[in-house]
């Protein structure tokens, strides 16, 4: 997983950045926000963590230029005012989840594994993949046209691999998104509701979507895919 922190304190990125590399993730630092939009816009970063009090440029502006070419990536911002209406900006603006200095080292990284479990953002109310579309508003799902009836965690688990398309999931990654806690040993769980899923959403078609990763996990992809 790879970061970009762009914070200009140096005693907060120093701190923020060996900690998140003491767990083991990548992190890139800027210091301001020209250079902070241009590495956003260059490198496909797993998570943004954006000051907004910065130099050169705003770390609000970075943000609304940000979601311009890139709805989907995690944001979460580091702020200094704690306002309702702060952070109703915030995320009206594209905000995945904000921090108030001073933090706690731990309280951000809790929030960073839940951006990074949760995976790309997508805001579009529909998603498709191939022939198949899921409805988030109405939450129907339909292949060719024809409407597909599926339990509350099976729509759960379609979308998360829909959100995440082309993206190998593990078992562990769809045990904590999904049922959101550890089920040791019994992650064959995931596999049991694959299974379920793929007699619905594959098994009455030719082109199977939902494809095995063998010793990695789950991945879609849509007909015609490389």
């Amino acid at each position: 997983m790879r970061i970009l922190l762009v914070e200009d304190e140096p005693k907060v990125s120093g701190f923020v950045a060996r900690g998140l590399e003491s767990e083991r993730y990548a992190v890139d630092v800027s210091t301001n926000g020209l250079d902070g939009l241009e590495m956003a816009q260059t490198y496909p970063y797993d998570l943004i963590i954006l000051d907004l009090m910065l130099p050169k440029l705003e770390g609000k502006e970075v943000l609304q230029r940000i979601r311009r070419t890139n709805a989907c990536v995690p944001i979460m911002v580091l702020t200094a005012r704690d306002g309702v209406d702060e952070k109703v900006r915030l995320f009206e603006g594209g905000a995945d989840d904000y921090l108030t200095k001073p933090f706690a080292f731990a309280e951000l990284l809790v929030r960073t594994k839940a951006l990074l479990r949760r995976g790309p953002v997508n805001r579009s109310s529909t998603l498709s993949v191939g022939d198949l579309e899921l409805d988030r508003l109405t939450q129907q799902v339909k292949r060719s046209g024809k409407r597909i009836e599926l339990t509350v965690k099976e729509y759960a688990l379609l979308e998360y691999l829909m959100l995440n398309r082309e993206r190998v999931l593990s078992r562990n990654m769809i045990i904590e998104h999904i049922w959101d806690q550890s089920f040791d040993g019994i992650t064959n769980i995931v596999d049991v509701y694959v299974r379920h899923l793929r007699a619905k959403v594959d098994d009455p078609h030719q082109y199977k979507m939902i494809r095995t990763v063998r010793g990695a996990g789950y991945l879609i992809r849509g007909g015609g895919e490389a």
